[in-house]
């Protein structure tokens, strides 16, 4: 074995450093064109004259596998020897996805595309799955503890900036080609930016995980199962993290598929303005990282949680008041400013409040009850919508999303992050 000189010991993992930096910030750029793009996906569904249920299936069937798969993929991921490649490549076939929804049109009628572009999203599931896990955990290792703040805050300030730019061409571009051949074109471009954030992402190198205690992995699917969901039983400061964010996703979740449907039938906004909200949404995201990162530093993760779970509250409060498309603009950019705050503080307690060695189960955990959330909440929501109308849903996924701020307050979520194991494991 050759012997390292003292320069190459410390230049090469600051090189593995800067490369894994690198490769995480374009792959963010990647990561953002395809963003953009799937903003307009409900967009098209609605136009093809998809019913509001089958709109509400694009946030639901993600849910529903995730709820089935999630402990089981935990399982699985936490025995693997290194998670890099089980965050490129089922994200690689998800991104794919969209080239295909592209191409369906040249094939079958408007309502059978519709029906297509369904069964192509519950299939691609499965791999979103396994991606919702190991972003978390290689992002957190490729940045370590007292780094992943600053650089997932860079990451998401240039996925934002590029998702605005990229819905910003999308919506004016829209306008001046005939339907559908105009979303076919943006759908198959997507494959620009799946191809860079592969290319980037099958670059990262982390550390391989900590091995899981003997005696979880001997234990059956079963025993695994309760094993990791006794922890929500537990007063920690993960199990109250866990049910504050649920209660909170719920909210969250329900107004995801009212929004579109909102702005195109209550509303009736042409493609340019659905293009001006998402794009400001988004855009406001290279500044808001940076704000809430350094407030962070300043005043911690529990004065940022409150401020943008309150804020983030008045979103669809305002829009279901709003009789007009143009105020739109402006609450979606204080909603993206306080999303951003949300990400960060709440991608920094998942990590921090979690056993080292145990890090893919609690994360599968924390994603099982996001997923119910996102199951149940946006077909309740379109179905209140079809009985009740869009603003009084609109007003109810206000209420859950108070409720939920009032939880993270309450259970002092955030106030204390560190495991109460995780001395005894370091």
């Amino acid at each position: 074995m050759p012997v390292l000189s003292q320069r190459d010991r410390h230049s090469r993992p600051a090189d593995i450093h800067k490369q894994n930096v690198r490769s995480v910030l374009i792959d963010g750029i990647g990561v953002g064109i395809v963003t953009g793009v799937s903003t307009f996906l409900g967009v098209f569904l609605t136009r093809l004259g998809a019913s509001p249920f089958l709109v509400g299936l694009l946030t639901s069937l993600p849910a529903l596998t995730g709820m089935i798969l999630s402990i089981p993929l935990g399982r699985f991921l936490e025995r693997q020897r290194n998670m890099a490649p089980w965050y490129s490549w089922p994200r690689a076939i998800v991104q794919g996805s969209f080239v295909l929804i592209g191409l369906i049109p040249f094939f079958l009628s408007p309502e059978m595309t519709a029906y297509a572009i369904i069964v192509i999203w519950a299939l691609v599931t499965i791999p979103q799955a396994i991606v919702n896990i190991t972003f978390t955990v290689v992002m957190g290792a490729v940045a370590g503890p007292r780094q992943r703040q600053y650089l997932m805050s860079r990451r998401w300030s240039i996925l934002g900036a590029t998702t605005a730019i990229t819905v910003a061409a999308i919506g004016a571009f829209l306008d001046h080609v005939t339907f559908p051949l105009n979303y076919q074109i943006v759908f198959m471009a997507s494959f620009v930016g799946g191809a860079l954030s592969f290319v980037f992402s099958r670059r990262l190198t982390i550390p391989d995980n900590p091995l899981s205690r003997k005696e979880v992995a001997q234990q059956s699917l079963g025993e695994y199962l309760t094993d990791v969901l006794s922890v929500l039983r537990e007063s920690t400061p993960f199990s109250r993290f866990v049910i504050s964010a649920f209660v909170f996703n719920l909210g969250m979740m329900m107004a995801l598929p009212l929004f579109p449907l909102y702005w195109v039938r209550q509303l009736s906004a042409s493609d340019f303005w659905i293009g001006l909200i998402n794009m400001t949404n988004n855009g406001v995201l290279l500044i808001a990282y940076f704000i809430w990162t350094a407030l962070t530093r300043r005043k911690g993760n529990v004065l940022v949680l409150r401020i943008c779970t309150f804020g983030l509250a008045l979103y669809p409060l305002l829009t279901a008041l709003t009789p007009r498309v143009e105020p739109l603009v402006v609450y979606a950019a204080l909603a993206g400013i306080f999303g951003a705050g949300l990400n960060l503080v709440l991608f920094d307690i998942s990590l921090a409040t979690t056993l080292p060695e145990r890090t893919a189960s609690y994360i599968a955990l924390y994603q099982l009850t996001t997923h119910i959330a996102t199951l149940a909440a946006p077909l309740v929501g379109t179905l209140f919508a079809d009985l009740f109308g869009y603003t009084p849903a609109l007003l109810t996924s206000a209420a859950l999303r108070l409720v939920g701020a009032v939880l993270f307050v309450w259970l002092e979520v955030g106030v204390a992050t560190e495991h109460p194991r995780a001395v005894q494991v370091a």
